[in-house]
């Protein structure tokens, strides 16, 4: 099923956030039914360092292909901002569509943007976003468009909801309003926005939006939810836990009901049968 068939259909669509292939993987076999690929992940796991602008259309590309090369779920993109103008919008929507995504994500921050329950964000006009949604659509062949506005932190709702307006005028597939503050902004949302588009909802541990689960969420009318970061603050932690016991011990022995051995890891990446693949291409055929 397609990721637009998920959005038009009864239900909810839970989409886990991802930050490469093994992620995308895991994901899968646990039964996900699509993916979402965090530029907060990306720049977490790849470099180290917070969701501040630092990575670029061209990373975020090679690692959708990455993705895709390995598994089949409809994957939504993290596109920031587009990396610029309306015209790097539509250079950021080919690429990233040649590369595999089913949908990106614009939002109306500024250069350099930063993790949308970070504090000090700074927003393009509503009608420079609007253009930009229009580009993105002008741009694509079959890839949605999910267009988001951070104005709730720097505006207030209100004028987030005049924002919003404007990029389901300008076409956009789904909305996604960041950052709501309370049950009540969540439900407003819906209210308001509804009926006319498939709407969008971003769960994070520690963020500004009141934590719900996802039959919670489809019960206020939310399309689709992304839970981006929590996969790389589970790693994180888990990381955290095995270097600590790894340093302190000078072994695994310790840890060993909590990672898989090398058989367990092959099996999970599908060594065996990938070997065995290999093994009908050898030797012979005309």
């Amino acid at each position: 099923m397609s990721l637009r068939e998920m959005l038009q259909g009864p239900g909810i669509t839970l989409a886990p956030g991802v930050h490469d292939a093994l992620t995308a993987l895991i994901a899968e076999q646990a039964g996900a039914r699509a993916a979402y690929l965090s530029g907060a992940a990306i720049a977490y796991t790849r470099f180290g360092r917070p969701d501040i602008g630092l990575v670029s259309m061209a990373e975020v590309a090679d690692t959708i292909a990455a993705i895709r090369d390995r598994v089949d779920l409809p994957l939504i993109v993290d596109a920031d901002n587009g990396y610029g103008n309306a015209l790097n919008v539509q250079r950021t929507m080919r690429a990233f569509e040649r590369a595999g995504a089913a949908a990106i994500q614009l939002e109306d921050q500024t250069l350099p943007k930063r993790c949308g329950h970070l504090d000090g964000k700074t927003l393009v006009s509503p009608q420079e976003m609007a253009g930009k949604i229009r580009a993105a659509v002008d741009a694509r062949a079959e890839t949605l468009v999910i267009g988001r506005t951070d104005a709730i932190a720097v505006e207030g709702f209100d004028r987030a909801l005049e924002r919003a307006e404007l990029i389901v005028e300008a076409g956009a597939d789904v909305l996604f309003v960041e950052a709501p503050q309370s049950v009540d902004q969540l439900r407003t949302i819906v209210e308001r926005f509804g009926d006319r588009v498939p709407l969008m909802a971003n769960m994070v541990e520690g963020g500004k939006t009141p934590l719900q689960d996802t039959k919670g969420l489809e019960e206020m009318g939310f399309s689709l939810v992304i839970f981006p970061g929590g996969i790389v603050r589970a790693l994180a932690r888990t990381a955290q836990d095995y270097y600590g016991n790894l340093v302190a011990t000078g072994s695994n022995d310790g840890f060993r009901d909590r990672m898989h051995d090398f058989a367990g890891l092959n099996a999970v990446l599908g060594t065996d049968a990938m070997l065995a693949l290999g093994k009908t291409y050898d030797g012979g055929g005309a």
